[in-house]
């Protein structure tokens, strides 16, 4: 058999449906196909590879690593590559897991935070193997202020070359706060893997506290981490400057959610000491990328050109930095409904320039005639193609854009209908009544009066 294993958070219901036919299995059904030696521990579903998986993927898109290591791992290898390279003057290779955390209990998820002020979540799985401890993290539940980093370098025994690498570290990570949906998440994989919602919370504070802080290191070493630590923050910058690029070229702003947990003050880079003129600086540049993403998602310059020239005048009036994570939020997600709203890139070159005709002045006149006219091609060609392309004829495209239009102007200005008519194109107000009525099932003035008492 070939399965395709759908899970379903919900103890009582695990459907696995078999990929060849419409035959659903039931949770105690996929079982008693493993074989026996699948079930190390009775009661306990042993497989849960696909539930890590997902939970995996999910903290993955939030920018949260994970990591399964043993207790008698080194501590260093529950750390990125990063922190473990910062922290090797605490010597924390030669200290295990086991050591700093000492023993962990079953069915008990730990939230522990540290002298870095960096949180992580840990919990045994039920699986018999050595490598049965679950890392999630680091992130932050708030915001590390560069006073702070001074006070942590100071108790760590850092040099103050490292605290710029420190604080740069600490504007890649996300910041998730108690009532974060993350959460819910991981509870409901708890409840999963532990078969029950009764399981213990243990909080851990301090996980440092017992090892010794070394009285001097070399510039050397400081130098050396230093430069290896920039060289990875510039390459999680990278990263996740691509990644909103990628997620511009296909429109997806429900990725909005996940990337939000890393939009905050501390992601920008530090060039200016004016720390306002510095994100406006980084405003510019994520202006420019998410600009050329839209363009490569298939959107013509025309569209792309006035939300772009929009966003560069809102920049210069911003007035505070800790407003610029919400601004940068909104210019994402204004650039990937550009490209779900305007993207002509599955279709051919006459009809996208069909399209760029018609919504360039839906104020103009406009027919299948006039525009094939323009075209140099016949009606019957343009008919037909137009048809197939994007499944709705040319006269029921003008007609949906006009109505949009006419509804945007209704809801955001006071204009007269007939005037608001003659910016969609129709000359007869009364024409226009029944049109709109016809697509929306409201008259003008009934729709406006409806927008306004909402």
């Amino acid at each position: 058999m070939y399965f395709c294993n759908i899970f379903i958070f919900d103890f009582k219901k695990m459907l696995i449906m078999q990929k060849n036919d419409d035959t659903i299995y039931t949770k105690d059904d996929y079982f008693n196909y493993l074989p026996k030696n699948d079930h190390n521990r009775k009661g306990v579903p042993m497989n849960f590879d696909c539930e890590l998986s997902f939970l995996c993927d999910v903290l993955k898109k939030a920018h949260i690593k994970t990591a399964v290591i043993s207790p008698h791992d080194p501590f260093t290898d529950a750390l990125d590559s990063w922190l473990g390279a910062i922290l090797g003057p605490l010597k924390l290779s030669s200290v295990t897991v086991q050591q700093i955390l000492g023993p962990l209990d079953d069915k008990t998820k730990y939230n522990f935070s540290n002298l870095l002020k960096l949180n992580y979540v840990i919990l045994r799985t039920p699986v018999k193997s050595e490598k049965n401890l679950l890392f999630i993290g680091p992130y932050l539940s708030a915001h590390v202020t560069p006073n702070d980093v001074m006070k942590i370098a100071e108790k760590l025994g850092f040099a103050p070359s490292t605290q710029r690498v420190l604080q740069d570290y600490y504007s890649a990570l996300p910041i998730i706060t108690d009532s974060d949906r993350l959460f819910t998440v991981i509870d409901t994989f708890c409840e999963h893997i532990w078969e029950t919602n009764a399981f213990s919370i243990v909080e851990i504070d301090g996980i440092f506290s017992h090892v010794s802080v070394p009285e001097e290191h070399t510039q050397a070493d400081n130098d050396l981490t230093d430069t290896l630590a920039r060289m990875e923050m510039m390459e999680m910058r990278y990263a996740f400057e691509n990644e909103l690029i990628r997620a511009v070229v296909f429109g997806q702003q429900h990725t909005e959610k996940i990337l939000s947990t890393i939009f905050n003050e501390q992601m920008f880079e530090k060039r200016l000491p004016d720390s306002l003129r510095n994100a406006k600086n980084y405003c510019i540049i994520m202006n420019t990328l998410l600009r050329k993403a839209a363009e490569q998602g298939g959107v013509h310059p025309l569209y792309i050109d006035r939300t772009s020239s929009a966003f560069a005048k809102d920049i210069e009036a911003l007035a505070d930095a800790k407003t610029v994570p919400e601004f940068m939020k909104d210019m994402f997600s204004s650039y990937c409904r550009l490209v779900r709203k305007h993207s002509t890139k599955a279709y051919s070159p006459i009809v996208k320039k069909t399209i760029l005709l018609i919504d360039a002045d839906i104020s103009s006149e406009l027919s299948l005639h006039s525009l094939a006219s323009k075209l140099e091609i016949s009606k019957g060609y343009l008919a037909s193609v137009f048809k197939r392309e994007t499944g709705k004829t040319v006269s029921e495209y003008i007609s949906e854009k006009r109505i949009n239009r006419a509804m945007h102007l209704l809801n955001t200005t006071d204009l007269q209908i007939q005037t608001v008519a003659m910016h969609c194109g129709v000359m007869d107000v009364q024409y226009f009544s029944k049109l709109f009525k016809k697509h929306t099932g409201k008259t003008p003035k009934e729709f406006r009066k409806a927008s306004a008492s909402r």
